[in-house]
C-alpha cells in the first residue's frame, strides 16, 4: 500500500441486512454491491464502476450482542499498525480489537479516538494505492466529517497520531468552527462540534453523485430519509445528509447547479 500515513483507504458498512442495504445504496449511488459474499464471511465488495470504495459486512447476532451496531466506518492507512496502535493508546485512544492479520488483505486494528469515535487502522498487503477516497469521483468517498464532543482535543489527537494538519476553518456562529483536515497533500474533510439535534458524535462520510437532486429522490423512493438538503456548501458543491431505511446516517455530494449561458 502506497497511500501516505493517515490517508483514508477503505469504507465499510456494518448492517444486519446486506440484501436490503445492497438494494438501497445501489439505487442511490449507482454502486454494484455483490449479491452474495465471495467467501465464507458475509462480506460484499462495493464496486463503483471505477474501482472499489469499500465493503459491506453482515452483523451477526453474536456481533450485535457484543455491542456492534449498523453504521459506516473507515480505515486509515498507516505505515506500521502495531506502532500506531501504541501511539493511539498513549494519546488517550483505545485499541478495541487487534492488531490482527487477514491473509492477502493486510494487518489492521479496530480503534477509537479519546472521545470514543471508532475507526480502523490498516497496512494493506498490496503495493497498489487505494482509490476509495477521491475528492471528485462519483461513487467514491468525497468527504470525511468528524462530529465530536471535544473538537480541540480530537484535532490534537489526529495530528499527533496521523500527522494531520488544519490549514483553514469556516466560522459557523453558535455552531463553532468547521475545521478543514489535511492528510498529506489532500484536504480530506473537516471536524466540527457535535450537536445532539443534528447527529450523534462520530465519523460521517459523503459519497459522490453526479446529480444531488436525483440522489435525494432515490433516497426517498427507496425508504430512506433526507435529513438535510439538498443545499449548497462553500466551494459550490451541493450535499444531502440522509438516513438509510435502517437508520444508518450518510451523506452525498454532487456538483453545484450550472448557471445557464446567456
Amino acid at each position: 500500500m502506497t497511500n501516505p500515513h493517515g490517508a483514508p483507504i477503505w469504507y465499510e458498512l456494518l448492517t444486519a441486512d446486506p440484501d436490503a442495504s445492497r438494494a438501497f445504496y445501489d439505487a442511490v449511488f449507482g454502486w454494484r454491491i455483490e449479491a452474495q459474499p465471495a467467501g465464507p464471511l458475509d462480506y460484499r465488495m462495493i464496486d463503483t464502476g471505477a474501482g472499489h470504495v469499500g465493503g459491506v459486512m453482515r452483523l451477526s447476532p453474536e456481533m450485535q450482542a457484543g455491542g456492534a451496531k449498523p453504521r459506516w466506518l473507515f480505515y486509515l492507512g498507516v505505515d506500521d499498525v502495531d506502532a500506531t496502535a501504541g501511539v493511539i493508546t498513549n494519546k488517550g485512544g483505545q485499541v478495541r480489537m487487534g492488531p490482527f492479520d487477514l491473509e492477502g488483505v493486510g494487518r489492521m486494528a479496530f480503534v477509537a479516538d479519546p472521545q470514543g469515535n471508532p475507526f480502523y487502522i490498516m497496512r494493506g498487503a498490496s503495493d497498489a494505492a487505494s482509490t476509495a477516497w477521491d475528492r471528485k469521483a462519483p461513487g467514491k468517498c468525497n468527504w470525511n466529517e468528524l462530529n465530536t464532543v471535544d473538537q480541540a482535543a480530537g484535532n490534537a489527537f489526529y495530528a499527533d497520531v496521523f500527522g494531520w494538519t488544519y490549514p483553514d476553518k469556516l466560522p459557523m456562529g453558535d455552531m463553532g468552527d468547521y475545521v478543514f483536515v489535511q492528510a498529506g497533500a489532500d484536504t480530506i474533510g473537516a471536524t466540527m462540534t457535535a450537536r445532539a439535534e443534528d447527529a450523534p458524535p462520530g465519523w460521517y462520510f459523503y459519497f459522490g453523485v453526479p446529480d444531488i437532486d436525483a440522489a435525494a429522490e432515490a433516497v426517498r423512493a427507496n425508504g430512506g430519509t433526507v435529513r438535510m438538503g439538498p443545499m449548497e456548501v462553500p466551494g459550490g458543491d451541493r450535499i444531502i445528509f440522509a438516513a438509510a431505511p435502517d437508520g444508518v446516517l450518510f451523506g452525498a455530494v454532487g456538483p453545484g447547479k450550472q448557471e445557464p449561458r446567456a
